[in-house]
């Protein structure tokens, strides 16, 4: 079950790509692993990695030094494309990814992500660009993703709202999944079925068949 999620304040990683999927995120060889903690070397491994498991060199941007221990992503338009691997979003919070700003999700993966504590920021195509260009002007600047607010919070002070799915919300702030949050529910659910006792049906045979009265 995700740990609870509030806020983060994080140096930002780019991917200026439109259409990355599922595959690319975490290739489809990768799926048998149930460990979601030993997934954090399967993220963008093709572009990390040569076939025979060497580090690429120069090291893809994610192995980059300065990278480490960034918590928000920046990428293109629809993100999370393709097959409906849950995979992907675990490889991306096993490496430390918490928040992810494009200008669109792919449903699934959008789902999937908010499972997994994992936070998906839609902003709109001229937001996007002024982000990108904020990024390359001030590429060490602190954001700061607060999802109790709604808010992200830009180098300077400067911030803008996001909308996200409620019930998602909710799960992500009390660090919990559907499962967990009806658990949560069960002493009011008792309750409810305590002062409302099953119906009883009495059966009664014929020749003609079973009739229920």
């Amino acid at each position: 079950m995700p740990e609870p999620f509030v806020q983060t304040t994080s140096r930002v990683i780019a991917i200026p790509r439109s259409n990355i999927d599922t595959d690319q995120i975490c290739p489809a060889r990768f799926l048998k692993i149930t460990d979601k903690a030993g997934l954090a070397d399967a993220l963008f491994f093709d572009w990390r990695f040569m076939p025979d498991g060497t580090r690429r060199q120069p090291p893809s941007f994610i192995d980059e030094p300065h990278n480490a221990g960034r918590q928000i992503l920046l990428v293109g338009d629809n993100f999370g494309a393709g097959s409906s691997r849950e995979h992907a979003p675990w490889a991306l919070r096993a490496w430390g990814i918490r928040a992810i700003v494009s200008t669109s999700f792919a449903d699934i993966f959008k789902s999937n992500s908010l499972k997994n504590a994992l936070l998906p920021v839609v902003v709109t195509p001229e937001r996007y660009e002024a982000l990108v260009a904020l990024l390359a002007a001030d590429p060490e600047g602190e954001w700061t993703v607060d999802l109790d607010a709604g808010l992200v919070t830009l180098p300077g002070g400067d911030a803008f709202a996001f909308e996200i799915d409620p019930f998602g919300r909710t799960m992500i702030l009390a660090g919990t999944d559907e499962i967990g949050y009806v658990r949560a529910q069960l002493p009011a659910i008792e309750a409810w079925e305590a002062t409302h006792p099953a119906r009883v049906e009495t059966r009664v045979e014929t020749r003609e068949g079973v009739n229920a009265d």
